[in-house]
């Protein structure tokens, strides 16, 4: 009799299916390639095989100078080969390789696709910091957004997401800060996100790139749900903020967290244990903040959220002086089940206080 899938292969199949498929994997490709898995030590193999059918799509359609069908395809691939690697924590080499694969292949998209999309390299403390720019066609001096990724996410899996406020006419800034993607290979996870924030602004003043940059909003998914917030708590650049599905204290739920959330967590935090990585957590608190965010914060909550109670992302919005809340009852971690609820309210929200922000019409 063949053998189920192990624990951790479930676990994956059950808390991230929904954003797998929401943030732009095909339904048909998730199915055939997680049924093929038994052992999570083969998970980022089975993934980068899937990742290169579509990379070879993409090469194909190349060749015969089909430019949006290569695009498109090599943003299949981009999400595959990221997906790979996202909670994968069993070879760093491996990790580092997939990311890297990840990476090229979402340039490779860009070309295509959005050839004015800029690569961003940031001095950061002595290393670089990593971020993506994406313009809305035809805007001039557009206000920009900038969007946060989690403990697993990164630049690469936001392309799809981008475009929901680059259709409403504001510029994007995907940002990989500490222990998060291709910067993580040189950081760890900090509790003082702003650092990362604020050079990103500071690179963005110096650059000159036609943005208008008395209009700065932050959006932060999961763990960047207390990044953004906390950035803009230290960040006066930052109008608005909206943060989806984020914790109240990290550390707190912990006991909450699947494993290989933990597991990541530990990875990218550089903790030698568990038990380190736990008290690492705990310092990602929102509590000592709040009262200092001056902006306008929207909090968006799923009430069937496994990683994180409803009830503190509720209390996150009150604490803040300009809090807002929205539960959705049917939504998930992110609410990433819902996605055609979500998004268009968090960018129309977005959209709205950076129209009357400072420099708006």
């Amino acid at each position: 009799m063949r053998e189920g899938p192990d624990a951790r292969i479930q676990a994956v199949v059950q808390n991230w299916a929904p954003r797998m498929i929401a943030q732009g994997v095909d339904y048909n490709d998730f199915v055939r390639t997680t049924a093929a898995i038994r052992r999570w030590e083969d998970w980022l193999d089975a993934w980068v095989r899937t990742g290169d059918v579509h990379a070879e799509l993409a090469r194909e359609a190349e060749g015969r100078a089909r430019w949006v069908t290569a695009g498109e395809a090599w943003v299949r691939a981009a999400l595959c080969y990221h997906f790979a690697k996202f909670v994968w924590t069993v070879d760093p080499q491996r990790y580092r390789e997939t990311t890297v694969r990840s990476v090229e292949a979402l340039r490779a998209a860009h070309r295509h696709l959005d050839p004015i999309a800029r690569r961003l390299e940031v001095p950061f403390e002595g290393k670089t910091l990593f971020a993506n720019l994406r313009k809305p066609p035809g805007v001039v001096r557009p206000p920009v957004v900038l969007l946060i990724p989690g403990l697993d996410s990164t630049k690469e899996e936001f392309f799809h997401w981008e475009n929901t406020f680059l259709s409403r006419g504001m510029a994007t800034v995907s940002v990989d800060g500490p222990g998060q993607g291709e910067t993580g290979f040189h950081t760890h996870i900090r509790p003082d996100y702003e650092v990362a924030v604020r050079a990103v602004l500071d690179h963005l003043s110096a650059a000159e790139l036609d943005l208008d940059l008395d209009r700065v909003g932050a959006v932060g998914v999961s763990l960047g749900g207390y990044y953004a917030p906390r950035a803009a708590a230290f960040e006066p650049r930052i109008r608005a903020v909206a943060a989806i599905g984020g914790p109240y204290n990290f550390g707190a739920a912990w006991d909450r967290l699947p494993v290989l959330t933990r597991e990541t967590f530990r990875f990218h935090v550089g903790a030698a244990d568990e038990a380190e990585a736990r008290e690492k957590a705990l310092q990602l608190d929102l509590r000592p903040v709040l009262p200092r965010l001056q902006q306008p914060l929207l909090v968006v909550f799923g009430q069937q959220d496994a990683l994180f109670p409803w009830q503190d992302a509720q209390r996150v919005a009150h604490e803040a002086p300009r809090g807002e809340f929205v539960l959705y009852p049917e939504g998930n971690h992110v609410c990433n089940n819902i996605p055609y609820k979500y998004r268009p309210l968090v960018a129309d929200w977005m959209a709205e206080r950076l129209r009357s922000a400072k420099g708006g019409e």
